[in-house]
């Protein structure tokens, strides 16, 4: 199947346009577990999440449960992950800032479920884990090579090996960013920025596509539209943009989607 190029035309009919009759559970509950060292890494990507219009966003933590709820939007609820009912949640995301091995264990054990697998969170040995279709992986270049060690050819044909060998949706990241689905179906984000090369853009791309899951778009076209839009609010703050900056500019971008 030939790769398409990105663009509001491949996803605009899925995305979650939202309607008069909704209330914040229609629009999704989705849990991020929370990293116990880089909180920033966890903030950003719970506040894209939140921005895009996640109904409801859920940070889970081990140790630093008071230092969340003190340093995040109060819209953002933060519990103890020890007491959390992962039934309760319709997206999980993981990864940003890091995991420890018990939580990457548990957001395998999500069959199912809609679930983003970032960083530490990708399983080391992902084709014996229980991936699906419904997980997304987002590797950059040096996670990938790690956790897909062997792979020959094309960064196209790597990723097309990776998927077969996991049989989830996975994102590479990259000034080429490339998404695939089992199915066979590749799109490529062909919007190089050497501003988006800073720390926490990532995080944000893991917050917008989650988000966008949290409200019932599909994986592989959350993952398009969450690339997209990390791209597009890049280009529209361009020198000087930081990691935290690009939130801000997600309802500019919804607006222009609206209209």
């Amino acid at each position: 199947m030939k790769p398409l190029i990105n663009g509001v035309e491949l996803w605009l009919k899925h995305f979650p346009f939202p309607s008069d009759a909704l209330h914040k559970y229609d629009r999704g509950h989705l849990a991020v577990i929370a990293s116990e060292d880089l909180t920033g890494a966890t903030r950003l990507a719970a506040s894209a999440a939140n921005r895009i219009g996640a109904g409801v966003v859920t940070v889970l933590s081990r140790n630093r449960v008071k230092f969340y709820q003190a340093c995040l939007p109060p819209d953002i609820i933060v519990r103890n992950e020890d007491h959390a009912d992962w039934s309760d949640y319709s997206v999980c995301l993981g990864g940003p800032g890091g995991i420890l091995c018990d939580q990457r264990e548990r957001l395998e054990q999500l069959s199912g479920k809609p679930r983003l697998l970032d960083a530490g969170a990708i399983p080391i040995e992902p084709k014996n884990s229980f991936l699906d279709p419904e997980a997304l992986l987002t590797p950059h270049e040096g996670e990938f090579r790690r956790v897909f060690p062997g792979l020959s050819g094309s960064r196209l044909e790597r990723l097309q090996q990776a998927i077969a060998q996991t049989n989830a949706c996975i994102l590479l990241k990259g000034p080429q960013t490339l998404i695939g689905h089992p199915d066979g179906r590749v799109v490529i984000n062909d919007r190089p920025n050497p501003y988006l090369a800073k720390a926490g853009s990532g995080d944000v791309l893991a917050g917008l596509i989650s988000g966008l899951m949290a409200q019932g778009m599909d994986t592989f076209h959350a993952a398009c539209a969450g690339a997209w839009f990390l791209s597009e609010c890049g280009d529209r703050l361009g020198p000087g943009l930081t990691g935290s900056d690009l939130e801000f500019t997600v309802s500019e971008v919804l607006w222009d989607l609206h209209s």
